[in-house]
């Protein structure tokens, strides 16, 4: 017996109906009566009782139906399998986000790849932002969903996935933190705290040295470590930017978000290594791209709301 000669036995047995049978299997009706034939002649009994108003398995049909479905399903199972290997999509992906709400979208994205691929084991970290593009140049990070621009021989990125408004964290007790929104402008008047360990192109992006006017932008500490930004600013030594959401993941008692009302979006993208394009990346970055079509109408329009300053106040900025 072929297997598509099973198919179609396990498949009537299932449907008890030779219509439905065929429209099942994208063959004629006459096709499955000349298979159900064959294996009746090979087998030497009626599989089926047919009358004019229904088909019923005989005993000997549901003893064979009995002892096929096992083999069946495992021979499926096998060949699934082996097509997702000739994919590619097996082994493991280890992919990092460098923020919270980066961290969600790679999440709910993972948890519908392993629906489609569920012999492929997705590895999810976070990442420091200084400290993104090193683990995919050694190979120790396949995909990594963090803030753009990156524009680098060897990293290679998708479209933009999302744009989130920004904000600035200012210390507590600083001017800004009781006002609606700042400007850009308004970075000159406060050290700014920057990152370290990105591309100097990136670090002009986020943290630029002049405003659009051309005044200078003072500069205070660099660190490597989100934290450790909202500690120094907590600490009165600056304010840094952010995206305006971070006041809903990172929220503390020394600091403030202030919306700013004239600076881009932050754009966020999946990075990977230019020689990782693998079928494996391929079809996660395909699954991220549908999880955020389906995520986003959540945050369009969407404004963090404003926080009134602490009532413990902590040193200005000077």
């Amino acid at each position: 017996m072929e297997l598509r000669e099973i198919e179609i036995f396990l498949t009537l047995a299932e449907e008890l109906h030779f219509g439905r049978t065929a429209d099942r299997l994208h063959v004629t009706r006459a096709r499955v009566s000349q298979a159900i034939k064959k294996q009746e002649r090979a087998i030497g009994a009626e599989l089926f009782k047919r009358t004019s108003r229904n088909v019923q398995l005989t005993p000997i049909g549901a003893q064979l139906r009995d002892g096929l479905s096992i083999g069946y399903q495992r021979i499926q199972e096998a060949l699934t399998a082996a097509a997702a290997a000739g994919r590619g999509i097996t082994g493991e992906l280890n992919v990092s986000y460098s923020a919270a709400w980066c961290g969600h979208l790679v999440l709910a994205a993972a948890d519908a790849f392993r629906t489609r691929h569920p012999d492929c084991v997705i590895n999810i970290q976070d990442s420091q932002l200084s400290d993104v593009l090193e683990p995919l140049r050694q190979g120790r990070c396949d995909l990594a969903l963090i803030e753009l621009p990156i524009d680098e021989p060897d990293i290679a990125h998708g479209p933009v996935l999302f744009s989130e408004p920004r904000a600035l964290v200012v210390p507590a007790g600083h001017p800004f933190a009781r006002r609606e929104t700042v400007s850009m402008e308004d970075l000159a008047q406060a050290p700014l705290i920057t990152i370290t360990g990105q591309p100097r192109y990136f670090l002009d992006h986020h943290y630029p040295h002049r405003t659009p006017s051309g005044l200078p932008i003072p500069r205070g500490p660099s660190t490597s470590a989100w934290q450790e930004i909202l500690a120094l600013v907590g600490a009165g030594k600056g304010v840094s930017p952010t995206c305006a959401r971070a006041a809903r993941y990172y929220s503390r008692p020394d600091i403030a978000y202030v919306p700013f009302s004239d600076a881009p979006p932050v754009d966020y993208g999946l990075l990977w290594p230019t020689t990782g394009n693998t079928p494996r990346v391929r079809a996660f970055v395909e699954t991220v791209l549908e999880t955020a079509a389906l995520e986003q109408p959540r945050f369009r329009g969407h404004r963090e709301p404003r926080q009134p300053p602490p009532e413990n106040r902590k040193p200005q900025v000077t």
